[in-house]
């Protein structure tokens, strides 16, 4: 079954609808969806890797539109959908002290986590419940995930045949280090942060 998913997952990163599909991961993954893009943006890397910096800022583009459009549920819609998201991950608990960071450090916590596997809608939420700065957030949300995106793309530039063949020959092995880093991105923001 994992081979199956893989074999498609390559074929629609190759196929007519890979763009769409990738900003529409990309998009939703920054408000609400628990999967990050790299999900499809690293097939379509493999696949296609001349094409990795313009997928990339494909990919940075959509995740900071999908960011304003968590910004809008925290700033509109916390008491609702907002807070039910949050909760739904867990993290209702911390949302106070999270707010509270922002007052002092919310550039620093939107360029540092829009760089990191840690599930970004989380800092789009709580920065519109915060009432950050929007043109500000809008800013450093495009500058960090999109050097995020670049980071993973230029890496798979330089060493994408090896883990194409790491993939294919270790496909349970890189399927369980995908979920760890998707469950630890989770985890670290539940327990560490």
């Amino acid at each position: 079954m994992l081979r199956r998913l893989y074999d498609w997952t390559l074929s629609l990163a190759a196929g007519p609808r890979a763009n769409a599909a990738l900003f529409g991961v990309s998009f939703a993954e920054s408000s609400f969806f628990p999967l990050p893009p790299d999900i499809l943006l690293v097939p379509m890397i493999l696949a296609r890797p001349e094409r990795a910096y313009r997928l990339a800022l494909w990919c940075g583009v959509a995740s900071t539109l999908g960011g304003l459009l968590g910004y809008a549920i925290g700033a509109l819609l916390y008491d609702t959908l907002g807070l039910w998201i949050i909760n739904l991950y867990g993290y209702g608990e911390k949302m106070d002290a999270f707010r509270d960071a922002y007052a002092a450090y919310g550039a620093w916590i939107i360029l540092l986590k829009g760089l990191t596997p840690i599930p970004y809608k989380l800092v789009t939420i709580t920065s519109g419940f915060a009432g950050y700065d929007f043109l500000l957030f809008f800013l450093l949300s495009l500058v960090s995930r999109t050097l995020r995106f670049l980071a993973v793309a230029a890496l798979l530039r330089r060493y994408g045949e090896p883990v194409r063949e790491f993939i294919e020959k270790r496909l349970e092995l890189s399927a369980l280090l995908l979920l760890v880093v998707v469950v630890g991105g989770f985890v670290i923001v539940k327990y560490v942060i």
